[in-house]
């Protein structure tokens, strides 16, 4: 998709005429931007905000800048919108310091890997350096809100994004599913997809090839279709991630109509693990319900641990485990020696501090291109027993989910690659305070929702990163190194775990599972020391154990590990309560 940059003058011309005379330098506008594409206007002001290219109060824009191309999903796209609304709300806007150019400025860097122009970013600290200026700013922070954050126009703003933006497949729900019961869990709703081409039909049955699937055949001119539209959108929304429910109109749809035979609508076809399972045609919402009903049920036993009382293991855990500590940053950097002046440097500094001390809306993203480049020489030309200082301030930096953002849709990520691979490439010569920052900023990319799908279906990052965890649970020196490991084993643990509740497709292969879970029993056995650590490895093994399939390769690997032996060896051992709980969790599953 082509990206703009809608450039707005909020003072109609006025700045160029009076600010001359009133602030002693010339201003040539005062600049408002939105960034365009696939048909949509995004902007910051009351909260972040959409409508129709040029379809605001501002009117039509005084300048159009191409910003590039953006090759990201859409889906990846309004996800990581939604980590940007939590930072840029209505409550935190401030002409200033926090306005529309920093959110332009922002999600420019995450589509095109840029920012917008300089002049415009530059503007507020212009107008601030002069007396007049800072003199004024509080009324002309408030005199612009009124302007900035003004009500959008009647029928310029689309019903929702992700309608708005065309797409074929729609954002699936996340309810429990697989047979497995989640607890604690209120799951979004799905939606039905509404499909005209062949090859997009075909897509989706691919993907329900291990669960199930149904095609509604309707018409625009069918009444009988129209009573049970409800219905259908009901069982899709109950349904989640555990089928696919597909809507076809055969007028709009003629190559679809011709292939499947369709005659009559209402038609209605049940696909079940990608082998046709049932057709049948008229507008009976007791039949519909009750043979989808059915089909999921077929698609999706019980499991046989959704019998048991496993209230840990049975929860979803979303949060994942980050290191965000802080330690003195002059201290830090002092290491560095001659790079720690980089410009590179100074900026990830002044942003880390600024969020530490004022919060991420206070806090403007730093040249993230910048540092990227500034990372990846630094590991091609820095000694490895100076190199942490390097690797912890990103880490710190990878707390906002913008920074982990970034380096998500970075092309290839070359930066986070590279970093994940280096303590490989050291061998044994890798100097311990460098593998346990490198683990720690691991954790800490967790914080955006964009990356953990990456790290663990990418080959060129989830190979780097399981050899990081599995020589690093087996570290018998330095007990801060294991329980590091263990908070990462959790972390993608817990996601894979997330998946599987949900009824999705599994995102780590099973031959990594088996690997993992392998290293982690290993870890298990050998850990006498950390409290912390036990109770890491033994909820990382439950997660990776729990709803796996039964016969399988991590439930069989468990049988010839002696997987209850080490998990029963932990108890008694004085590790507490919780991990005596756990205990007995995990060896009911393994």
């Amino acid at each position: 998709m082509d990206v703009q940059l809608y450039v707005y003058d909020l003072s109609k011309g006025l700045a160029r005429q009076m600010s001359g005379a009133f602030l002693g330098v010339q201003i040539d506008a005062v600049y408002h931007t939105a960034l365009v594409f696939g048909g949509i206007e995004y902007f910051f002001g009351a909260g972040v905000q959409t409508c129709y290219p040029g379809a605001t109060h501002h009117g039509k824009p005084m300048e159009v800048i191409s910003m590039g191309r953006t090759e990201l999903p859409i889906e990846i796209i309004l996800e990581y919108l939604e980590s940007l609304k939590e930072i840029y709300t209505a409550e935190t806007y401030d002409l200033f310091l926090h306005n529309c150019n920093n959110f332009s400025n922002d999600f420019a860097m995450f589509l095109v890997g840029k920012g917008i122009p300089d002049h415009i970013t530059s503007l507020p600290q212009t107008v601030l350096d002069t007396p007049f200026g800072q003199m004024l700013k509080p009324q002309l922070d408030s005199a612009m809100r009124g302007i900035t954050q003004a009500p959008l126009p009647p029928l310029s703003r689309p019903s929702s994004q992700r309608q708005a933006v065309p797409i074929v497949q729609s954002t699936s729900s996340h309810s429990s599913t697989n047979g497995l019961g989640a607890k604690h869990y209120e799951p979004p709703t799905s939606t039905v997809h509404n499909i005209t081409k062949l090859a997009d039909l075909e897509s989706l049955l691919s993907s329900a090839r291990k669960t199930c699937a149904v095609i509604f055949f309707t018409s625009s001119t069918c009444a009988p279709c129209k009573i049970v539209y409800p219905a259908y959108d009901d069982l899709a929304a109950e349904a989640g991630r555990k089928a696919v429910l597909i809507k076809v109109d055969i007028n709009q749809a003629h190559e679809i109509s011709a292939k499947y035979k369709v005659r009559v609508t209402p038609t209605f076809m049940t696909y079940l693990k990608g082998e046709k399972e049932n057709e049948w045609s008229g507008a009976n919402e007791g039949q519909l319900r009750g043979n989808v009903r059915l089909l999921v049920q077929m698609a999706h036993p019980p499991h046989p641990h959704s019998k048991l009382r496993l209230p840990t293991l049975q929860r979803v855990h979303q949060t994942p485990v980050t290191y965000s500590k802080m330690p003195p940053l002059d201290k830090l950097i002092s290491k560095m020696g001659p790079l720690g002046t980089d410009p590179a440097v100074t900026a990830l500094k002044t942003f880390i501090t600024t969020r530490q001390s004022s919060g991420a809306a206070d806090a403007p993203l730093p040249s993230l291109p910048q540092t990227s480049a500034f990372i990846q020489h630094s590991l091609e030309t820095v000694p490895p027993p100076t190199l942490f200082p390097v690797i912890d301030l990103l880490r710190l930096a990878l707390i906002d989910p913008r920074v982990s953002g970034y380096f998500a849709s970075e092309p290839s990520h070359p930066t986070i690659e590279h970093i994940l691979s280096f303590p490989a490439s050291l061998n044994d010569s890798c100097p311990y305070t460098l593998r346990l920052v490198t683990i720690h900023l691991a954790c800490n990319l967790f914080t955006s929702p964009i990356f953990p799908p990456l790290l663990l279906t990418s080959p060129h990052l989830s190979t780097p990163i399981l050899t990081l965890l599995t020589t690093s649970l087996l570290d018998t020196t330095h007990p801060p190194i294991r329980v590091a490991a263990a908070s990462l084993a959790f972390n993608i643990a817990a996601f894979n775990h997330c998946r599987r509740l949900e009824g999705g497709e599994e995102l780590l292969p099973e031959s990594a599972q088996v690997e993992l879970v392998a290293g982690l029993l290993e870890a298990v056995g050998r850990e006498e020391e950390s409290r912390e650590g036990v109770r890491g490895l033994l909820l990382a093994v439950g997660l990776l154990v729990y709803g796996a399939e039964v016969g399988g390769e991590v439930v069989d690997a468990c049988g010839a590990l002696g997987a209850k032996e080490i998990v029963r060896g932990k108890r008694g051992r004085g590790f507490g309560e919780e991990v005596e709980g756990l205990v007995g969790e995990v060896e009911l599953v393994v």
